[in-house]
């Protein structure tokens, strides 16, 4: 499998300008977008909310489409950042879906984290067209988004596709991976997410345990976080945590909706994930006490307020 480290954001433009048609300009979309136009690529933009579209170009430059065809008429490669497996089908399967207009030759690459059956389907439906696909969730929360220091996890059946947009990527990633056939790079996320929830939860944990043993939080941190404690999750959330402030990052409810795809993909390949399921459920008291849209680090409110 390829492992291409792609290009940070901010270089000078593209030789190779391409026509992008580029769904969702959310939290993650926009900024990634905004890195496509800033490397000098041709960007048209789709929001469901029309007004984010326009407020994107406004603000960027280029076009906003009314209809997700549209958007994807005549264009090099479509890429999609929306939120979940629904929504994917909607914009790519529906009666306005981009795969009513794309031309044979073009790319489909999604970024939504979604489903590894639905990464399937797509692949299977745009290689009935001729149109290429890759599967490639990100990680790295909005600052990466913000910064052009995504992770791209990539699958995808054809290695020359995969390779052509790999120079498009590397203008909102610091790396690019591609880990099998499509569905892979959505399998890859799952196990991002799996990690993720049981670092968070155990960070919250242990954060909790020094704040009732009447230790210095920072000093704590200061000291595990030089040895084999130390994680991206306790660099840049142990401060936030301890001061109750959880408005810095990947929304629980967002969280829930990647753990629930996560589990069901357990139940059909035979893994077990019982601290996944536990964490699962602490996110949803998260959610009944109004922090739905608390970044994910918020577990340790359920520990201080129990």
């Amino acid at each position: 499998m390829s492992d291409d480290t792609a290009p940070a954001s901010g270089q000078n433009p593209v030789d190779d300008r391409k026509k992008i048609a580029f769904l969702g300009t959310g939290v993650m979309g926009a900024p990634m977008a905004r890195h496509l136009k800033r490397s000098g690529h041709d960007l048209v933009v789709f929001n469901r909310t029309a007004a984010k579209a326009l407020a994107w170009v406004a603000l960027n430059g280029g076009q906003a489409a009314p209809t997700p065809a549209e958007a994807a008429e005549s264009v090099d490669i479509v890429m999609m950042c929306v939120g979940n497996d629904d929504d994917v089908r909607e914009v790519v399967f529906g009666e306005t879906g981009v795969l009513s207009s794309m031309a044979p030759g073009s790319i489909l690459v999604d970024h939504t984290t979604a489903s590894a059956s639905l990464a399937r389907e797509l692949s299977a439906a745009c290689e009935e067209q001729g149109i290429g696909f890759v599967d490639a969730p990100v990680s790295g929360g909005q600052a990466g988004a913000e910064n052009g220091q995504l992770t791209v996890m990539c699958g995808c059946d054809d290695v020359e596709v995969y390779e052509r947009v790999i120079p498009v990527i590397g203008a909102f990633a610091k790396q690019c991976a591609l880990l099998g056939p499509s569905g892979s790079g959505q399998l890859t996320k799952m196990v991002n997410q799996i990690c993720i929830a049981g670092l968070v939860q155990g960070l919250a944990e242990g954060l909790n345990f020094a704040e009732r043993a009447g230790l210095d939080i920072a000093e704590v941190v200061g000291v595990i976080g030089k040895g084999a404690a130390q994680s991206w999750q306790m660099d840049n959330r142990a401060g936030t945590m301890a001061d109750g402030e959880f408005d810095f990052g990947f929304a629980v409810e967002w969280m829930r909706k990647d753990l629930g795809i996560c589990l069901e993909e357990a139940e059909r390949n035979g893994a077990r994930l019982p601290v996944t399921a536990v964490v699962d459920q602490m996110y949803k008291q998260v959610v009944a006490r109004g922090g739905d849209r608390w970044d994910t680090s918020s577990l340790i409110d359920l520990l201080r307020n129990a």
